[in-house]
């Protein structure tokens, strides 16, 4: 066959509980979550591949590590739970000089995942996120005030139709944010983003969490949203990062079902969460500039109209004491008045001594 031609890969021989109960595999988990863990671990994982025919064709390789990911976060595999879930999709791998066909299990959180991971930050107080139905929401998006309306009759409810999605938030400290989405914006952003969801329209199929759970996934993109905007754990930072991701024996993440690189999602986040208040930059600048002028303080110091008035307090000079007066040599001094004749103080030429008793205080120039 030639180079890089593209094949099928070989089933595979293993079955996920043989996989995970080998010497060398269980050796190598328990150098990641600890020996004590290990059962359990193991145990939880073979669940969620049986409770899943399709998640059992991937490799062995890539739901360790979408479970690893899991653990690592705290989070419990088990599909009711929905804290994460372990996601099969088909992708092209290089074996060799050859592309085969593979499907692997990528890393996908839930949005009970999510609000876990931000309850456990110890900052928000409560974290809410819910369909809306018709009639149940007023929205402003220009000055994003939100008003609710909620259908009480729970069977009422459930029957009516959704047409949007809202999350909110408060922080212990007082801070709060909503958010809401129509349902055709979540819906433009799925077809976007994720191309096992565009296959699936395209060929009515439903092999994408869009198809099979569009209202967890809606709740779970507008959380991300959501909580841009208030204090986010290393583990939050984390689950954000793998999200979506098949994690390969190096720890790195690869997006399989997103065809969108890195610019373009933050121009779409960007263009959702800008301030779209326009203002004057240079104003607000100039502004800012004349209020930081200070008072012209520095002009009234230079006034020497008082400074006449500083020397006259200076002229004074303390008379020499007859001791002092013996003390000294007889020198002839043109004008005794005028010079120090005390032995501790040195004169210097064309500076008037200040007696001793003024020389506490500043003297004061009138500023």
């Amino acid at each position: 066959m030639a180079n890089n031609a593209l094949t099928t890969a070989p089933k595979q021989q293993t079955g996920i509980a043989t996989y995970l109960g080998g010497d060398a595999v269980r050796k190598n988990i328990a150098g990641v979550i600890g020996k004590e863990n290990v059962t359990r671990f193991v145990s939880s994982v073979v669940s969620a591949v049986q409770a899943n025919p399709q998640l059992a064709k991937c490799t062995n390789a890539s739901i360790l590590s979408a479970a690893l990911q899991g653990e690592a976060l705290r989070l419990a595999p088990s599909p009711q739970l929905g804290m994460f879930y372990m996601t099969p999709y088909k992708t092209k791998k290089k074996v060799g000089d050859r592309l085969v066909d593979v499907e692997e299990a990528q890393f996908s959180i839930g949005y009970k995942g999510m609000i876990q991971l931000a309850i456990r930050s110890g900052q928000y107080k409560t974290i809410v996120v819910s369909e809306v139905k018709e009639g149940e929401i007023s929205y402003d998006p220009i000055t994003e005030e939100i008003e609710t309306h909620p259908i009480m009759d729970p069977a009422v409810r459930e029957s009516a139709n959704t047409i949007g999605y809202y999350a909110y938030f408060r922080l212990l400290g007082g801070f709060e944010k909503r958010i809401y989405q129509s349902r055709e914006t979540i819906e433009a952003h799925a077809k976007r983003y994720s191309k096992s969801y565009r296959y699936d329209l395209a060929n009515n199929k439903k092999s994408s969490p869009w198809t099979t759970n569009f209202d967890a996934m809606a709740k779970k993109t507008l959380l991300r949203m959501l909580l841009k905007w208030g204090p986010s754990s290393v583990e939050m930072q984390q689950a954000y990062t793998n999200d979506m991701a098949v994690i390969d024996d190096d720890g790195q993440a690869r997006y399989v079902d997103n065809d969108q690189n890195l610019e373009a999602t933050v121009q779409e986040e960007i263009a959702i969460n800008a301030n779209t208040v326009d203002f004057d930059e240079t104003e607000v600048i100039e502004a800012e500039v004349v209020e930081a002028k200070p008072a012209p303080v520095k002009e009234q110091a230079k006034e020497p109209a008082k400074k006449p008035a500083a020397e006259s307090v200076r002229e004074p000079a303390k008379k020499p004491t007859a001791k002092a007066k013996k003390d000294l040599k007889p020198e002839p001094q043109p004008e005794p008045q005028e010079q120090p004749v005390n032995q501790q103080e040195e004169p210097e030429p064309s500076v008037i001594d200040i007696p001793e008793d003024d020389l506490g205080e500043e003297p004061d120039w009138g500023v």
